[in-house]
């Protein structure tokens, strides 16, 4: 493929390099500025805008360090990318990339001689490392991950339920940076016994009783390899509101796992019990991650893996297009925990399906474009449709899922085209 989008994408992945001297330098100069949108009165309104759903009013807003993005709420961030960005390649850049935050008091400015990231719990071996030692004393790995709120496309749960009403723009995809979360575990030495492993950052809430916001891994996932401790997103340093200067990377599971601003990695020898994992971010333990609304004594699990999800990125709804005329249709689309199959295409509604054409792939856990065209015989409306299968041979639904956290949506998308 050779169009301008697709070129966009191949050169914005193939430049991504990180000098590991380069960051240090950069990081000085980030702490120097202490840029961080903490508070309302760092947020720059441009316009209002109208989500396709209830209650979907939204300013367009600037951040520090950030473009226009949408606001949900200003303390903690949650900024969602314009869909239009996600139209210019499967790189999501670091100015547009969303934003979601659990806790209001974020620090400010990051000292980069002085930060820590404290390995302990049930090793042998507990460590504080600095910066300096994790850019240098160990191999860096370079992986390309979707980064997606676990509760993408909440707006559109119905019935309603209650959280952040993101659109379809709490996700990214970004060429990340780090060293394997394993080579800091083999460092400290894990004990025998060790059940999972515990991350947390430095945010924190404005009353004590604020539970700490904390993830928890099975220590076979933790020690896998492809879990990182990121310090570069896209050929530079992590901005501060996406989790300067380390965070989680897990690809394939919902970004609740990517703990950002990461300071303290625990090795635990018993189940973790704490707020975020026993209480938070459950889901049904049901296919699907579905129930009934009004279903009681539903058992619940921690939300873990991704599922495959795909959407039209060239053509918003109620678009125009000619009778006679072909129309080109082009998205992207990712696999979830694993790499994507193959993307089907429908002008119908889904009675019948054609196979997109996949462009390049940046790997298992990456978005991919993808296009195909369609002609339309006769004035009226065409409602589209892109299906996603991964290699797991896991398709996206025809019919919505329903729980009330209104996590993992991943039915099939479809906009409306009139043809004139």
């Amino acid at each position: 493929m050779s169009t301008r989008s697709d070129h966009h994408a191949s050169s914005s992945y193939d430049s991504y390099e990180l000098a590991r001297r380069t960051f240090l330098q950069l990081a000085g100069k980030l702490a120097a500025t202490g840029l961080m949108a903490g508070t309302g009165s760092l947020a720059v309104a441009t316009k209002l805008i109208q989500m396709p759903f209830e209650n979907g009013q939204r300013r367009i807003v600037r951040f520090p360090e950030k473009r226009e993005m949408i606001l949900l709420r200003t303390r903690p961030p949650l900024l969602e990318t314009p869909f239009e960005v996600f139209d210019k390649g499967v790189i999501t850049p670091n100015d547009q990339f969303f934003v979601r935050w659990h806790l209001p008091g974020i620090p400010t400015a990051i000292d980069v001689n002085t930060f820590r990231l404290r390995v302990d719990g049930h090793v042998r071996k507990p460590i504080d490392f600095t910066l300096q030692e994790i850019l240098h004393e160990f191999d860096p790995i370079e992986l390309a991950a979707v980064n997606q709120c676990s509760g993408n496309g909440r707006g559109f749960f119905s019935p309603r339920v209650p959280g952040g009403e993101w659109g379809n723009g709490a996700m990214g995809n970004a060429a990340w940076t780090g060293i394997p979360l394993k080579a800091l575990l083999d460092r400290v030495g894990v004990l025998p016994g060790a059940v999972q492993v515990r991350f947390n950052g430095l945010d924190i809430g404005e009353v004590p009783e604020t539970p700490v916001f904390k993830k928890s891994l099975a220590i076979d996932q933790a020690m896998d390899g492809q879990v990182i401790v990121a310090y570069g997103m896209n050929g530079t340093q992590l901005p501060m509101l996406n989790g300067f200067p380390l965070r989680l990377v897990v690809p394939g599971w919902y970004s609740t796992y990517w703990v950002k601003m990461l300071s303290h990695i625990e090795v635990l020898n018993k189940q973790d019990d704490n707020y975020w994992m026993s209480t938070a971010y459950l889901i049904p333990d049901a296919p699907g991650a579905t129930m009934n609304p009004g279903d009681k004594n539903v058992p619940m699990v921690p939300i873990n893996r991704m599922t495959p999800r795909s959407f039209i990125t060239n053509l918003p709804g109620d678009s125009t297009t000619r009778v006679g005329v072909r129309t080109e249709v082009r998205g992207i689309a990712f696999g979830g925990d694993t790499g994507l199959k193959e993307v089907a295409f429908s002008a119908d509604g889904g009675t019948t399906w054609q196979t997109a054409t996949l462009s390049k792939d940046h790997g298992p856990y990456s978005f991919r474009q993808w296009r195909t065209s369609f002609v339309p015989r006769q004035a009226g409306t065409y409602t589209l449709m892109a299906r996603a299968t991964n290699t797991k041979d896991v398709t996206q639904a025809a019919k919505p899922i329903w729980n009330p956290g209104g996590y993992m949506r991943s039915v099939i998308e479809q906009i409306t085209v009139r043809a004139a």
